[in-house]
C-alpha cells in the first residue's frame, strides 16, 4: 500500500512538472505563430487523444517519464507553400529563442504560484532549537549548547530548521568558517552568542542531512509508548493491543519512551514477549509474537505493527507561518531567484569536482521524496513540488544539447555569427549532449540503488 501510494505521488508530480513544462512551449509557440502538430504527456502508446479546432494533437500516453511538443518544422516535414510561414525553423531568431525559453519558464513561475500559496496558506514550523550535541563534533568545540536556538547561519535568519538545512548546504562541498548565531530558547531576553564552526569540504561526500553533520541533533518532546494505530491483522492486533493502550513494560523492562519500546520489539523476532499495557487506568499483561522483517542495514528485527501516538509540543515550539498575499507574492519570488542560484552553484561544484557525483539523485529518489512528502501534508507535497520545478527549469537551462539550454545556445551562435550552425555539426553535439544526459542518469540510477 505504501508503495503505491508513493508511485501515485511520483506520477503525479511527474505529470504536473512535464505538463506545465510543455504548456509553456506550447502556448509561447502558438502567439509565435507556430503550429503544433501534436501536445504530448508521456511517451509510448498512447492513452487518450483529442484534437482541438487548430488541428494539434492532445496526447497522454503510458509512460509517464516527460513529455514533448511536436510543432511543424520545414527540416523534417514536407510543407506546401501556404504552410511554411507556420513552421519554427522559419520563424525569426527572437520568437524561436522565446518558444525554447518559455519552458524552463514556465517551471520557475510555477515554482513562484506554488510558494506564494503556501506562504498565504500558512506552514506550522518547529523552531530550530538544539536537542543534543555530539561529544567532540564540530559544534561541540564551536561551543554550541542543548537548548539552545539557532538565530542565523551566515547572516540568513533562521526561522526552523529547514532554513537552516538550506542555508548550510549554500557551503556545500565548501572549506570555510560558518557563523552561527544562537541564543537560549528559554531565555528570550539573554544576549546572543557568536558562534564560528571550520568545515572542510563540506557535505561533499555525506548524505546526512547538514545539522546533523555538525553533530547537532533537534530537540523534540519525549515521544511516550501510547499506541494511536493498530494495523488490522498484524501481530499487534491478533494479541490484543488497542488504540489508546500505554506500553508500562516489555519483557520485563520498564518502559518509558517509545525508542525503548521499538528497541525492544526489534531484539523479538518470531519470540514471544509479555507486554504490560494501561488503557483508562486499568492495566493488563498480554503475549504477543512479533513478525520478523529485515531492517535497512540487513539486519532481522521484530515488527508489531503499531503506530504511536505524536507527541504534543510545548507553546512556542511550533510557529505558523503565513504571509499577507503581496508580501507573500515577494517572498516567493526572491526564494525561488534563491533557490535557483544556489542549485546552479551545486551544479557547479559538481562539474569541478568540489562536490562528489554521489550527491546526484534519480527517479527513484525523486519518487521515494515525493511520497514522503505527501503523507506529510498538503503543504509539504507543494513544497517539494515547487523545488522540484526549479530544479526541472535549472536543469533544462544548462547550455547541453538536447535540452533547452543546447538550443538557446545554438540561437546564441545564430546571433553572433548571423547564420545557424550547419545540421551536420548539430548532430554531431546533439548525440554528445544526449550521452552526457544518458551518463548522469546512469550514474543517479546506481547512487538511487545504493541507497537503497
Amino acid at each position: 500500500m505504501d508503495f503505491l501510494y508513493t508511485a501515485c505521488a511520483f506520477v503525479v508530480t511527474l505529470v504536473i512538472l512535464v505538463s506545465v513544462h510543455e504548456f509553456g512551449h506550447f502556448w509561447v509557440a502558438r502567439r509565435c505563430g507556430v503550429h503544433v502538430d501534436r501536445f504530448s504527456i508521456g511517451f509510448g502508446r498512447p492513452l487518450f487523444c483529442w484534437r482541438d479546432r487548430h488541428g494539434t494533437e492532445f496526447v497522454v500516453a503510458m509512460i509517464p517519464l516527460g513529455g514533448y511538443v511536436k510543432m511543424v518544422d520545414s527540416r523534417v516535414d514536407e510543407l506546401a507553400a501556404d504552410r511554411r510561414h507556420l513552421a519554427f525553423d522559419l520563424k525569426p531568431l527572437r520568437s524561436r529563442a522565446a518558444i525554447v525559453a518559455a519552458g524552463p519558464v514556465a517551471n520557475f513561475l510555477l515554482a513562484i504560484v506554488i510558494l506564494w500559496l503556501v506562504s498565504m496558506m500558512g506552514v506550522q514550523v518547529v523552531a530550530p532549537v538544539v536537542g543534543d550535541v555530539q561529544p567532540d563534533s564540530a559544534a561541540a568545540m564551536a561551543g554550541l549548547s542543548p537548548g539552545s536556538e539557532i538565530l542565523s547561519v551566515d547572516s540568513q535568519r533562521t526561522a526552523d530548521w529547514n532554513t537552516v538545512n538550506m542555508a548550510l548546504l549554500r557551503s556545500i562541498g565548501e572549506s570555510r568558517t560558518l557563523a552561527l548565531t544562537v541564543r537560549p530558547f528559554d531565555q528570550p531576553e539573554a544576549p546572543v552568542q557568536h558562534l564560528s564552526i571550520p568545515v572542510q569540504n563540506w557535505l561533499q561526500e555525506s548524505q546526512v542531512m547538514p545539522f546533523r553533520a555538525l553533530g547537532v541533533s533537534p530537540w523534540h518532546p519525549p515521544t511516550q509508548a501510547v499506541l494511536a494505530e493498530v494495523v488490522s491483522g498484524g501481530p499487534g492486533s491478533r494479541a490484543g493491543l488497542q488504540p489508546g493502550d500505554t506500553v508500562v513494560e516489555a519483557n520485563g523492562v520498564a518502559i518509558d519512551s517509545w525508542q525503548q519500546f521499538v528497541d525492544q520489539i526489534a531484539q523479538s523476532p518470531k519470540k514471544e514477549m509479555a507486554i504490560v499495557l494501561k488503557h483508562a487506568g486499568v492495566l493488563r499483561t498480554v503475549t504477543v509474537l512479533p513478525d520478523a522483517k529485515r531492517s535497512k542495514g540487513g539486519r532481522v528485527i521484530g515488527y508489531l505493527g503499531v503506530a504511536v501516538q505524536p507527541p504534543q509540543w510545548p507553546p512556542g515550539f511550533t510557529r505558523l507561518q503565513r504571509s499577507p498575499p503581496l508580501q507573500g507574492l515577494i517572498e516567493s519570488v526572491q526564494r525561488t531567484a534563491s533557490l535557483t542560484a544556489m542549485m546552479l552553484d551545486t551544479l557547479g561544484k559538481l562539474v569541478t569536482g568540489r562536490l562528489s557525483v554521489n550527491n546526484i539523485g534519480g527517479v527513484i529518489s525523486i519518487g521515494r521524496a515525493a511520497g514522503a512528502s505527501a503523507h506529510s501534508g498538503l503543504q509539504s507535497f507543494l513544497a517539494y513540488l515547487a523545488m522540484l520545478s526549479i530544479s526541472l527549469g535549472v536543469l533544462n537551462i544548462l547550455p547541453i544539447p538536447t535540452l533547452d539550454g543546447g538550443h538557446l545556445l545554438y540561437q546564441c551562435i545564430e546571433l553572433i555569427r548571423g547564420k545557424p550552425l550547419s545540421e551536420k555539426i548539430q548532430d554531431f553535439a546533439t548525440r554528445v549532449g544526449f550521452a552526457v544526459i544518458l551518463g548522469i542518469t546512469f550514474v543517479a540510477f546506481l547512487n538511487d540503488l545504493a541507497r537503497l
